[in-house]
């Protein structure tokens, strides 16, 4: 699916958010990558296959506790 040189990552790489977007919607918050993952802007993704990956944004310094 991917022409980029070098290809972008697959849809099943631990790096698939790396491929370039073909049609990016910030107002819709999606964006279709190359690769066919359709990657939303709460960092949940829809793989090609149906596979649905959960939003996983970093954590941010307010919410990180320390030990007493």
């Amino acid at each position: 699916m991917c022409q980029h040189q070098p290809p972008c990552p697959s849809a099943d790489s631990a790096d698939r958010e790396a491929a370039h977007p073909v049609a990016y919607h910030p107002e819709q918050g999606w964006s279709l990558l190359c690769n066919g993952v359709l990657l939303f802007e709460d960092t949940g993704e829809l793989l090609p296959d149906g596979q649905i990956i959960a939003p996983h944004r970093p954590l941010g310094a307010k919410n990180i506790a320390t030990a007493a």
